[in-house]
């Protein structure tokens, strides 16, 4: 993060909950809005999220080879729900291609945000070896200390895809610490892009204080370590050594920042603090959502500080203090929560420094120390004085230091520090408005506009919320939209919308084709719409159907008429009824011709009423007799994991392809010995569905077996179910031992050092039980 910045009187504080002794939760509460919210209504907001990808909502669209899975759910506050998706292309993961949808615990449908709207068609066999890729990967780095994993996806950017290795290289580049994603091209072996995660950037304090967090720092043999038993992961330990600062007096720091032990202090005083302002202005649970935080490392010879994908490395100033300052350190930290949201690590020059000045500021306001201590402001760096210079950077006027105020379209070229001052900008103009009357200093707008301030824990809040609808590739066009979509769900007067608006508009970022709009006070109305099944099959002279449902999402019920377009020949479409109030549903009747050619296609479903949404079917002309009934059956998920004594679910879709619905007879056969199956209900009517619970006994017999589930009516389908029965202790794995050189698909079980994984995609080589969100074995526990 390149500082300058000026330094301040010691000061003591007692340092909180740093220990490696169990404790309680800190007693500290969230605020009303950021309350935990009810699994029912979480479980209802999935729900519509994925019927929401599933039918190809608005920009959810998606190729008949592509499939949205569901990867990370994020509670926000007022009952709303990130719910982020991988896509992926006949089982390959797709990067860039991700999708975000935000839903409420009503099941409405907030907002969506996609990565890419571009149709995908590549092959999926590579011609290039895997470990040719991972040598030219490593040849991206000036030293390489290891390659921690590589798989095979789909690299999609500025709308081409292709075939690719993802290689994740960990290292040094010529002038700072290195963890590098390369993609090379799995057809020719050229390196198609690259990106890093690594980003720039009682004790004694010298920056931080003077309320410290009261926690019991003592362990049961009576030592101390620097470390926080309430924030799992966040600790402080020398850079040199990798050593977490231990001893037998909880007394640490001399109060002098040019000592590693004072710097400890320092950061880990201003991790707690963004921890509690997260919770409680956010409604986030821990620094990596899922309560969770990272360690630091103080020794750093560098006139700087990193994040470097799982820790944080604090350098020192010119003077050779060490720079954990609170503004440092929220920075750092924020460019972990960048990594840890949907999308991941954001790449367009500006957005992952901008992300890190508001989590610093955030953090700064939240913990609103007096003076002469960090005291809460919109300066960057103005305690260490990295270089000698004062703050880096000013958000109120980024200029002020060099930086652009105003974006422009050669920002995205722009070197990254300085790429943040649009970002920055706005965010105050956002928090403050254009003459604060708390003492801030007054900023300048790029349109001469005036602006009136939502505050700085509002404008945190619809920051935050358009991180949670961040997708991979994002840009400050994408933000726009995005900020506006999170302004509109928080507030539905649109008030804070219009603040959003207007504080993008004042930093000259124009107004972009997938802005939300919001027209003025409560109960604007407005829907969503899906289809249920998404798919399906006709043969000529035959129909088939699918159901579309409508939901309000704001205001009052509405009128929704319905059409559909996209139709191949000889395919008509009839909807029953025509128009609908949101809130009921439809159905669709699409009827092929004795002629209507056989293939595949996708036929978009618009629902017009204040607002126009879309939906896609992906409908199958095949062979066959006019109106030979016919039906499909599918099954969702398609593998799990169940304990001895315990059960586990699926569900159990069937659709009618061809005539008229008719009744299936549901069995499962190829039970283990121990598990027994129960379809709730035990026959549907073709377009229904049934629940499938398997059950196993405490003598059930660990291992990974098939399930197949049979559908019988006028003809007979099935499908069949992965499942995996634990086993009762290190030892006991019954799955296959997992093989460096063979190559694993999404589902394949191994067995590897006493528990048994399961592959989220592709891979060939990744050792099970690497971490981090691009790890491809789910650990199912001990075998």
């Amino acid at each position: 993060m390149n500082r300058r910045t000026t330094t301040a009187g010691t000061v003591l504080a007692m340092l909180a909950g740093l220990a490696i002794s169990a404790a309680g939760p800190s007693s500290a509460g969230a605020g009303a809005d950021s309350s935990p919210p009810s699994t029912d209504h979480q479980a209802i907001a999935i729900s519509a999220a994925d019927r929401a990808v599933n039918s190809g909502l608005d920009n959810l669209a998606k190729g008949s080879d592509e499939q949205y899975q569901r990867q990370l759910v994020t509670p926000w506050v007022n009952d709303l729900f990130s719910v982020a998706y991988e896509r992926t292309y006949r089982g390959i993961p797709v990067v860039g291609g991700d999708a975000v949808v935000l839903a409420d615990g009503k099941g409405r449908i907030r907002a969506t945000q996609n990565a890419t709207d571009a149709r995908i068609a590549v092959t999926t066999q590579p011609s290039i070896a895997a470990g040719d890729a991972e040598s030219t990967s490593k040849a991206q780095l000036a030293l390489v200390n290891k390659v921690e994993s590589h798989r095979l996806v789909v690299r999609v950017k500025d709308g081409n895809s292709a075939l690719a290795w993802e290689t994740v290289v960990a290292g040094r580049t010529t002038t700072a610490p290195s963890r590098l994603h390369v993609f090379v091209d799995a057809s020719t072996g050229k390196v198609l892009d690259t990106y890093d995660d690594v980003k720039a950037g009682s004790g004694t304090s010298e920056w931080n204080g003077p309320n410290p967090l009261n926690i019991d720092t003592t362990n049961a043999g009576g030592s101390y370590e620097l470390s926080d038993p309430t924030r799992p992961g966040l600790s402080c330990s020398d850079y040199d050594t990798g050593q977490v600062f231990s001893k037998s007096s909880d007394s640490w720091g001399d109060g002098q920042a040019a000592t590693r032990e004072t710097g400890c202090v320092d950061a880990l005083w201003a991790a707690q603090h963004e921890w509690n302002m997260l919770r409680d202005w956010l409604g986030r649970n821990g620094h990596d959502g899922n309560g969770g935080s990272w360690p630091v490392k103080v020794g750093l010879n560098d006139v700087n500080a990193y994040w470097d994908g799982s820790s944080i490395s604090i350098g020192h100033n010119q003077a050779n203090q060490w720079i954990a300052a609170m503004d440092v350190v929220g920075h750092e930290f924020g460019h972990g929560i960048d990594q840890f949201t949907p999308g991941g690590t954001s790449s367009e020059a500006g957005l992952g420094e901008g992300t890190g000045d508001i989590f610093g500021a955030l953090t700064e306001w939240y913990t609103n120390e007096p003076a002469p201590y960090n005291t809460p402001n919109f300066t960057v760096g103005e305690m260490v004085n990295l270089v000698g210079n004062g703050p880096i950077r000013y958000m109120y006027k980024p200029s002020t230091n060099g930086d652009p105020d105003c974006y422009s379209s050669s920002i995205p070229s722009t070197e990254v520090h300085k790429a943040a001052g649009p970002l920055n900008h706005w965010f105050y103009l956002l928090a403050e408005g254009t003459s604060p009357s708390n003492g801030q200093p007054s900023s300048p707008t790029c349109n001469n506009t005036t602006l009136t301030g939502a505050g700085v824990q509002q404008a945190g809040k619809v920051f935050y919320g358009a991180m949670l609808l961040k997708t991979s590739g994002m840009s400050y066009k994408r933000y726009r939209t995005a900020t506006l979509s999170s302004a509109k769900a928080l507030d539905p007067t649109c008030d804070l919308f219009k603040k959003t608006k207007a504080a993008w508009d004042a930093v000259s970022l124009p107004a972009q084709s997938g802005d939300p709009t919001c027209t003025g006070g409560p109960g604007n109305p407005d829907f969503s719409i899906s289809l249920n099944p998404t798919s399906g099959t006709v043969s000529p002279g035959g129909n088939v159907s699918t159901t579309v449902n409508t939901t309000t999402t704001s205001g009052s019920a509405q009128t929704v008429t319905l059409a559909a377009s996209g139709l191949p020949n000889g395919v008509t479409a009839q909807f029953t009824p025509g128009s609908v109030q949101s809130g009921a549903s439809s159905t669709l009747k699409l009827s092929a011709s004795s002629t209507a050619a056989a293939g595949t296609s996708t036929v978009t479903v618009t629902a017009t009423g204040s607002t126009t949404h879309t939906a896609q079917y992906t409908l199958t002309v095949g062979g066959g007799g006019p109106g030979n009934p016919d039906f499909s059956l599918a099954l969702n998920p398609t593998s799990g994991t169940v304990s001895p004594g315990g059960n586990v679910s699926t569900t159990v879709n069937t659709a009618t392809t061809s005539g008229t619905a008719q009744t299936v007879t549901l069995a499962a056969s190829g039970l283990p010995s121990g598990v027994t199956a129960q379809f709730t209900p035990g026959t549907v009517q073709s377009g229904a569905s049934s629940t499938l619970k398997l059950s196993a006994s405490s003598t059930a017999t660990a291992g990974t077996y098939t399930v197949t589930v049979t559908g019988s009516g006028s003809t007979t389908h099935s499908a069949q179910y992965t499942l995996t029965v634990g086993g009762g202790g290190p030892g006991n794995c019954t799955a296959p031992a997992w093989d460096e050189n063979a190559i694993y698909t999404n589902g394949s079980v191994v067995s590897y050092q006493g528990h048994t994984y399961r592959a989220k995609w592709w891979t060939q080589g990744e050792t099970p039980g690497t971490t981090g969100q691009w790890g491809v074995w789910v650990d199912l526990g001990p075998c």
